[in-house]
């Protein structure tokens, strides 16, 4: 479990937008277009195309309380999944938090 913590803190300390994700989840596409509203490039880590993805989204669960993808993260804090970040996303407060971090 180390190996995948130091992966999942260096992927969220070194970008300002960071999603855990997988690449046939509906929610974690949801959670995508919803930053690409705003953002050209962000870091996404598709979890089931490495053999490691298990490890990480049980780091995640403590991390954050929850397994389920996405994980979205924004200057390091956890903003939720799919619908949360579409919801932030609708209401204004995604633009905020990404321009406050220097995302935009």
């Amino acid at each position: 479990m180390s190996a995948a913590k130091e992966i999942v803190d260096q992927a969220i300390a070194g970008n300002k937008v960071c999603v855990f994700s997988k690449t046939y989840c509906p929610y974690c596409t949801k959670a995508k277009r919803a930053l690409q509203r705003f953002l050209k490039n962000f870091f996404v880590m598709e979890l089931d195309s490495r053999n490691d993805g298990n490890d990480i989204q049980n780091y995640l669960a403590e991390l954050t309380g929850g397994r389920s993808v996405p994980r979205v993260f924004v200057n390091g804090k956890f903003i939720g999944g799919g619908d949360d970040t579409e919801a932030l996303a609708r209401n204004g407060k995604l633009e905020v938090m990404l321009k406050d971090c220097g995302a935009i």
